[in-house]
């Protein structure tokens, strides 16, 4: 009979080996009681610093249950957990053609979902096969070479590949742990299942989602890398083909768009197709990048345990009256700073941890809400146009090659002591006055929230602090229109998924987004056959 005991506190100093003996006299039996003990959650409690605990919660079996279930009965934070059953997939066959376009979280997890049904597709995919990108992104950081076509946001494995590897999400769609399962099949850690805040690390991603290839290589799957989708062929209204680079036409019925959010030519494709595109608010900013021990002691209030993970944050600043909210995103512990363009002329900025997160510096995006009044213009691109001028600015600011402008927080905030700017970014930095590459709203919103956040983080407002410009890909400018089905709401046959369909915000909502769409296809093409 399995038990649960949640919200087991103990010291950093506590080895998780001893947690079976500790649960064990907590309920009043002896240690060989328990049996299949296992860790289902694990988080930290900083609230009291420097008195950090750590919190599990545990599952376990235990011998003759049905004989001390009235001892053990009441005892808090015990609890009896139903046997839970693996869900069923009900093998689906089709004649359609399938084509997934994109090779990230949502579209890898299209694939993965519709194999557990016995269902094939075709993926194509504009980028290069990770082992192949990796060394092309390693050129970019090293040279300023940039390939528009392999780079941090186009290739296999999507944008995430190049990121912390934050499996963070928070809806409790029952797929989560499905996908979280599934990703530690393919050799992400182990602990994914119980972290309260996993993560992969991009080095260990790229082994990931190359195991994701090979798997779905071996269960029929064609993936076509340096593929890129440059036009759908429309027949009574649906879709009928797509053309991959300009010049094949390859025959499909069901296409799940899965492109990312900076494949911005497929969105003017898609405009000049006629498919329902509308505007949609983003958030735009700053890195900033801290020592990572000056950030474990603001957090933990004390040098780090190395039982506790290197310390994140997150911070948030609202002004009333004029609605704008600057915030952190997407912060890295122990990562560095990189570069992540995606097309010639224009500087973007993200961050990237490996597995470890065991850099010496720690980065978070500062940004600033966005909205669709801000545009310029009421078409469904003008967030893309306005995405690309302030990159552009950014650019010209660096002074080319792709190097970042940078400015010191203090000299930011024109505020006394300020130092030599200095950065992990890659390809490089150069000190320029960031109000040049910001539009004035967003400058002023983190004039506003960072003493703020220095409030809530003593020693955030820093001379060691730097800011690096600009981080302009949180999320896409664009949402595909569909309906409740998944379905575009004017071209039939097409699925829009993730995060560039402007449906999702991280690897996991992706994820999670591709996964339903291959449920959705599987009732439908079942449907038909038994119809």
């Amino acid at each position: 009979m399995p038990f649960i005991y949640r919200n087991l506190a103990v010291s950093p100093q506590t080895e998780e080996e001893s947690l079976p003996a500790l649960v064990a006299s907590l309920i009043g039996l002896p240690a060989t009681s328990l049996s299949g003990f296992h860790i289902v959650r694990k988080g930290v409690d900083a609230r009291r610093k420097p008195r950090v605990k750590l919190i599990y919660t545990v599952s376990f079996g235990l011998a003759d249950a049905q004989n001390i279930i009235s001892r053990i009965n009441g005892i808090p934070g015990l609890e009896w957990q139903p046997e839970q059953q693996p869900g069923a997939f009900p093998p689906q066959r089709t004649d359609q053609r399938i084509v997934i376009a994109g090779c990230g979280p949502a579209g890898l997890f299209t694939a993965l979902r519709l194999a557990e049904y016995g269902l094939t597709a075709t993926i194509i995919e504009r980028g290069q096969p990770v082992e192949q990108r990796a060394l092309d992104v390693q050129r970019f950081w090293r040279n300023g070479i940039l390939d528009p076509e392999s780079n941090v946001q186009f290739g296999e494995g999507g944008a995430g590949t190049f990121s912390d590897g934050k499996l963070t999400c928070r809806s409790k769609d029952p797929l989560v742990p499905w996908i979280l399962e599934r990703l530690a099949d393919f050799g992400a850690p182990s602990e994914i299942r119980y972290l309260s805040k996993p993560h992969i690390g991009t080095d260990r991603l790229r082994v990931v989602v190359s195991a994701i290839r090979k798997y779905l290589m071996e269960h029929g799957f064609a993936i076509r890398f340096g593929s890129r989708m440059s036009d759908i062929i429309v027949k009574n209204g649906a879709v009928s083909s797509v053309v991959v680079n300009d010049r094949e036409d390859m025959p499909c019925d069901l296409l799940i768009l899965a492109v990312g959010h900076s494949a911005r030519d497929t969105y003017e494709m898609l405009a000049g197709r006629g498919v329902p595109l509308e505007r949609k608010p983003f958030a735009m900013g700053l890195r900033v990048e801290h020592p990572q021990e000056l950030i474990d002691r603001i957090q933990y209030g004390c040098a780090r345990h190395p039982n506790l993970p290197v310390a994140d944050y997150a911070v948030t600043y609202n002004n009333a009256e004029t609605r704008r909210s600057a915030y952190s995103f997407c912060m890295c512990p122990g990562g560095i700073v990189i570069g992540g363009a995606s097309e010639e002329g224009g500087v973007v900025t993200n961050g990237m941890s490996g597995q470890q997160r065991n850099s010496p510096f720690a980065n978070s995006a500062l940004v600033v809400n966005v909205t669709t009044g801000d545009f310029g213009g009421e078409d469904p691109l003008a967030g893309v146009r306005f995405q690309r001028h302030w990159e552009r600015q950014a650019f010209l600011a660096g002074g080319g090659g792709y190097q970042a402008p940078a400015q010191n927080l203090l000299a930011f905030l024109k505020q006394p002591g300020k130092r030599p700017v200095s950065s992990s970014y890659r390809p490089g930095i150069v000190e320029a006055e960031l109000d040049s590459v910001l539009p004035p709203f967003i400058s002023q919103t983190l004039r506003e929230g960072i003493p703020e956040f220095g409030r809530k983080m003593r020693g955030f407002v820093s001379a060691e602090a730097t800011l690096i410009g600009i981080e302009s890909r949180t999320s896409a400018p664009v949402r595909v229109m569909r309906n409740e089905q998944f379905e575009s709401i004017g071209l039939r046959g097409l699925y829009p998924a993730g995060e560039g369909a402007g449906y999702a915000g991280g690897i996991m909502s992706s994820a999670v987004d591709g996964a339903r769409i291959a449920d959705t296809i599987a009732v439908r093409v079942g449907a038909e056959v038994t119809g």
